[in-house]
């Protein structure tokens, strides 16, 4: 009996599930780089030659395992160009006599395989996707009942599920006496920081055909191809998680909200797209950074900060996409409706907090977490741009960008687009944090000082106008009083300057005009 066993782009792990009983003398699998997918949203250059490269290479070792595979290439003339219609062809090829998938990641990918049993009249098993620390099941009945669903409880239950940095005395009590160390890890850049490479790997006769087809195949993407360094073989994975627990892990902890011009990797991972395409599996991750507290190459705030990322908010945006989903990619709480602006393509602006995050981003399909929240984020949310436009951004820029995991940081977490299922109050700050942690105030054009004016940095009287325009749907969220408070206090003239200053910013703005 034959199997057709099919592996998505995100799925590279050999203990994926739909490949756990393969029978190597009769099943195929099927691995597919299709048009659908690759422009679906017009996805960054480089990701599309990551994802295309690690899957070859996967392939490849799946092939010298002996395992037959049918791979369908990009410029394959006869590519279906749909997982469907590739489907359709290897079941015509090789009459399976049923079909075998891992759950896919994300809804409409889901939806879609979901048909094929009444498309193609053939048994297809959809197996449950073991490389999530949390099941589906499990996240609904956490959440059953619960007026607010806050990560930081989540978190604390996933640490006690899995034993991981609780003390040895007692498996109820964090490591340390505290679940969260997050107040320590707020430090501002210094001078002179001294900031290790992160990997970065060589490419083989696979990544550099693939960058060939990618810069024919996809000249109007967004994005720089080259140079190209991302890992796309499970070793060359290990090799970039290893590297940052030997040099960067140490230092994550105090620096992982600073941000410095010119260095866009800080003591960040850079392996969330290892993870998330299968290539390493969280709880590996998890444990290697684990034993670095313990051995004593790595102080627990750091340690636990990183920890949190994965165990934590990682799993946690996941249950609530599929909690829910599909409403949940309609959201738009504050009725924001200005479109994404050409900056965030590249354009010039005279904000070079902006202009240096985007620019990082063309360049290597990556920003960290504070430059997409508080720098690239905090602008969207405060200029009310569009949710749909902004998290299709969001999704097509960054190479470690699923739907699953995008689109609740996005709605939930950046523009509060979902009214406080993910986050429970908006991220909204003005110059004053950006210059905090970061250098780039130092070269801008605007005055982070100012608060009006044509000099004073937008995020100053854009902060200000963000909550008056939004004071009947925010105004009763506790953790806004003090803000609000603020408000009361301020008098009519200057709300008037504020709200003269950003009206001024934004029509030039709507306009293309250089801001």
């Amino acid at each position: 009996m034959t199997i057709l066993r099919i592996v998505l782009g995100d799925q590279l792990s050999h203990d994926l599930t739909s490949l756990s009983d393969i029978d190597k003398d009769n099943d195929v699998v099927l691995m597919c780089e299709v048009k659908t997918e690759a422009t679906y949203v017009k996805h960054h250059k480089k990701k599309i030659a990551f994802l295309f490269s690690a899957m070859r290479h996967f392939a490849q070792e799946l092939e010298e395992k002996g395992v037959r595979v049918h791979y369908t290439a990009y410029d394959d003339p006869d590519n279906a160009g749909s997982f469907t219609g590739e489907v359709e062809r290897a079941i015509q090829n090789y009459s399976p006599e049923k079909i075998i998938i891992t759950e896919a990641s994300e809804y409409r990918v889901l939806k879609e395989t979901q048909t094929w049993e009444n498309s193609f009249s053939l048994a297809v098993e959809i197996r449950a996707d073991r490389r999530f620390l949390c099941s589906h099941r499990y996240f609904n009945q956490w959440a059953d009942g619960r007026k607010q669903l806050r990560m930081e409880y989540f978190y604390r239950q996933m640490r006690k599920d899995y034993k991981i940095l609780m003390d040895n005395m007692d498996g109820d009590k964090p490591e340390g006496g505290e679940w969260n160390y997050d107040a320590k890890n707020r430090q501002p850049p210094k001078a002179n920081m001294v900031i290790p490479t992160t990997y970065n790997a060589t490419k083989d006769a696979i990544t550099e055909e693939v960058c060939q087809l990618v810069s024919k195949a996809f000249p109007d993407h967004f994005g720089d191809l080259e140079p190209f360094y991302f890992a796309v073989t499970r070793d060359q994975a290990l090799d970039a998680l290893k590297m940052f627990i030997d040099e960067r892990l140490e230092q994550f902890g105090d620096y992982q909200d600073a941000m410095l011009e010119g260095e866009p990797w800080m003591y960040h991972s850079h392996i969330a797209f290892y993870i998330n395409c299968g290539l390493l599996n969280p709880l590996e991750v998890i444990e290697q950074a684990e034993l670095a507290y313990r051995v004593g190459a790595a102080p627990l705030n750091a340690v636990e900060g990183f920890i949190r990322q994965i165990l934590g908010w990682r799993e946690y945006v996941r249950g609530i996409y599929w909690l829910k989903m599909p409403d949940y990619a309609t959201g738009n709480f504050l009725e924001a409706k200005n479109p994404l602006p050409p900056l965030y393509w590249g354009k010039e602006t005279r904000m070079n907090c902006l202009s240096q995050c985007v620019k990082e981003t063309k360049e290597n399909a990556y920003a960290h977490h504070i430059q997409r929240l508080m720098v690239l984020g905090n602008f969207a949310l405060l200029a009310g741009l569009n949710p749909e436009e902004v998290n299709e951004w969001y999704l097509l820029v960054y190479a470690d960008a699923f739907e699953w995991v995008e689109l609740p940081n996005v709605t939930g977490m950046v523009l509060f687009a979902d009214g406080g299922a993910l986050g429970s109050k908006p991220y909204a700050a003005g110059g004053a944090y950006i210059n905090k942690m970061s250098n780039y105030c130092k070269g801008c054009q605007y005055k982070v000082s100012k608060k009006n004016g044509p000099d004073a940095c937008p995020f100053n009287y854009l902060y200000w106008d963000f909550f008056i325009r939004n004071t009947d749907k925010l105004t009763g969220n506790p953790r806004l009083n003090m803000v609000y408070g603020g408000l009361k206090k301020m008098n009519k003239e200057k709300k008037q300057l504020i709200e003269a200053d950003a009206s001024s910013f934004m029509k030039r703005l709507n306009n293309g005009d250089v801001v």
